[in-house]
């Protein structure tokens, strides 16, 4: 008997040490992240919500959301991840699917990171420069200290978002660093 549980263990410790790593999937947890925090309001809190969208890594997106507390989307975009790949193709290598998924997993994971919720989006000592598209929005995000939001479009792009009440919906304040 003792030899039979032995032969077992050893065959086990044997198909496993031999079998492939393990290939990445993505779950149903994975698809969907959500965030409540004050945006359009500095009380009141809104939903921010980043879904992955697709079948396979080539035509997956991340769908970006923003819900305010009144119940209205008030943004809307979609990062297409073969964008993202293309991004970093140098640096990682995503010429294979379980490393893709994988890349996008990492991405989902990182996008409500805390570093990206700015509080407030502008100081009052910031100053504008040529990254900020709209300086006028630049100098309302100083007067009505609403928080900001970050996300990046590639390695070495990002984009800050804040709600403007003057027009009443969220608009870019600054994009940096277009390659």
């Amino acid at each position: 008997m003792r030899r039979l549980v032995t032969g077992i263990l050893l065959s086990a410790a044997f198909l496993s040490a031999c079998s492939p790593g393990k290939k990445e999937t993505i779950t149903a947890a994975d698809m969907q992240k959500t965030f409540v925090k004050p945006f359009s309001d500095s009380l009141s809190a809104d939903t921010f919500r980043l879904q992955i969208e697709g079948e396979r890594p080539e035509d997956m997106r991340l769908h970006f959301t923003i819900t305010s507390f009144r119940s209205q989307q008030i943004y809307d975009t979609l990062i297409p991840a073969s964008s993202l790949f293309k991004n970093y193709d140098a640096t990682i290598n995503l010429n294979k699917k379980n490393n893709q998924i994988k890349f996008l997993k990492e991405e989902m994971s990182r996008f409500f990171d805390e570093e990206n919720f700015m509080e407030p989006a502008v100081t009052e000592s910031e100053r504008p420069d040529k990254n900020v598209p709209d300086k006028a929005f630049f100098e309302e995000l100083k007067q009505k200290p609403l928080n900001g939001f970050a996300y990046r479009l590639g390695k070495d792009q990002k984009i800050y978002i804040a709600w403007s009440t003057l027009q009443g919906k969220v608009k870019t304040y600054y994009s940096c660093c277009k390659p």
